[in-house]
């Protein structure tokens, strides 16, 4: 006894306890020795004992929505179930790793433990928050690196399609340059008056610098058939293709008419495969000039979604950082979500902390997004109310039931289905609007679901 006296006397929550409440508990509890891989935890388990470490190495692991959570423990700690928690099954299983020595302390003895040992229990108590601390931990990174990778899947997607147009452009590019460089040989070697070299570049000019409005398939197809019925009036059979890509271009009939007036058939030929290829080879520079600009503006606004190369702190334009978090979040609305806009002309700056306020919207719009089922309208507004810039978004969903929504900024709380939500969002929205000195409403009814995310303006505003 004098030994498990001594070693208990070692774990720190025991150390200055009086003796004769360490009679007590030692009384109450059960030495057990554990051989390396002998379990004293069993995940599902009722949790029916504390357990005190006496002696060895240990390790306990478990899953926690979906994710594994391993930790070592050691000669010196407690663990088990403390008294007042919750707990009713252990969400783990401990094995020893080393000859061990624990004892066992059942939880059916811990109202007299309380009132024995009031000391020892403030401390459990104390190492019961820590533990609620560390998974809580464990599940906002868990959140967060889920977020990310939603995010992350998105963006991926949204850079490819730019990222694949311009290079599906550049490989056709190579292609179309062959083509009008043979073409541009075939007409050097022709005999060409000034006037009639004029007439070649004014026309391949005028399709090739200035953008014309698309027409309707209809109108392109009657245009088409008129174009192919006058090249092949002057003999030209094979360019059905060529009339295709002018009339895509709204090439009208009579300048077309017009250069077999001015040239020869096979000069005529030879222009108008320069001026479609041409013209072909300029649409394929806008497109690889507005895919890389879509690429572009992704990654400035990545950028600025998470403050990257910014001050932690600073005053930062909520619309600015609203627009931002609409372009990252992109991916999931423009699969059917409608999205209106009623912002204050006038920028509204708010003393944020880096990229937080960007989190605070992603969590809200994706809530909404999802309420929606993926389509509807969202409504995001923006207004000044006093010292206080109020962002309102707004879903046209289902609404939130009466029952639920008292909870919803609760921790862990989710109406999502296993594996789909941790119930962190709203908990992580609500903390980081209280740490900016703001605060978050929420008023709820089918078909009209607002949150408004009420925070005080910078000084630089008022």
């Amino acid at each position: 006894m004098a030994e498990v006296r001594e070693l208990l006397r070692r774990i720190p929550v025991f150390a200055d306890i009086p003796e004769d409440q360490i009679d007590w508990f030692l009384s109450q509890s059960q030495d057990v020795l554990l051989k390396p891989g002998d379990t004293f935890i069993r995940q599902g388990d009722p949790a029916d004992n504390m357990f005190a470490l006496l002696e060895g190495e240990f390790n306990m692991r478990g899953e926690f929505s979906g994710e594994a959570f391993i930790r070592d423990l050691s000669a010196g700690e407690v663990t088990g179930v403390l008294p007042f928690s919750r707990m009713k099954n252990h969400p783990v299983t401990a094995r020893a790793l080393t000859d061990g020595r624990i004892l066992r302390f059942p939880a059916s003895r811990f109202p007299q433990l309380v009132q024995t040992m009031p000391e020892l229990a403030t401390r459990l108590v104390g190492i019961m928050s820590d533990r609620i601390r560390e998974v809580t931990r464990f599940e906002q990174q868990r959140d967060r690196l889920a977020s990310l990778g939603k995010l992350s899947a998105g963006l991926a997607h949204e850079l490819n399609n730019p990222a694949s147009a311009a290079k599906r452009a550049t490989s056709q590019l190579r292609e179309l340059f062959i083509r009008v460089r043979s073409a541009s040989h075939d007409l050097g070697r022709r005999q060409l008056t000034t006037e009639q070299q004029a007439e070649i570049e004014k026309v391949e000019a005028s399709f090739t610098q200035t953008d014309t409005h698309p027409l309707n398939p209809l109108a392109i197809a009657d245009l088409e058939e008129q174009l192919d019925s006058l090249l092949r009036s002057h003999g030209q059979n094979d360019l059905w293709q060529l009339a295709a890509d002018l009339a895509r271009r709204n090439f009208q009939p009579d300048a077309l008419e017009h250069l077999f007036e001015m040239l020869d058939a096979d000069t005529a030929r030879a222009a108008l495969v320069r001026i479609s290829t041409s013209v072909e080879i300029a649409g394929l520079l806008n497109e690889i000039e507005s895919s890389t600009s879509r690429i572009s503006d992704l990654v400035k606004a990545i950028k600025e979604y998470t403050f990257m190369d910014q001050s932690p702190v600073q005053n930062v334009d909520i619309v600015k950082t609203i627009e931002n978090t609409l372009t990252i979040l992109n991916h999931k609305l423009k699969k059917g979500v409608a999205v209106e806009r009623d912002y204050q002309k006038v920028p509204l700056l708010v003393n944020s902390f880096g990229s937080e306020l960007s989190q605070v919207w992603t969590n809200v719009i994706d809530n909404a997004i999802d309420a929606m089922g993926g389509s509807g309208k969202l409504r995001v507004r923006t207004y000044r109310q006093d010292d206080c810039v109020v962002v309102e978004i707004a879903d046209n969903g289902p609404g939130i039931p009466p029952e639920v929504e008292p909870r919803i900024f609760e921790p862990f709380f989710t109406t999502k289905g296993v594996g789909e939500g941790t119930g962190l969002g709203l908990d992580t929205v609500q903390r980081i609007v209280k740490k900016h000195r703001g605060s978050i409403r929420v008023h709820s009814k089918p078909g009209d679901t607002r949150f408004q995310v009420w925070l005080p303006l910078a000084a630089s505003s008022n």
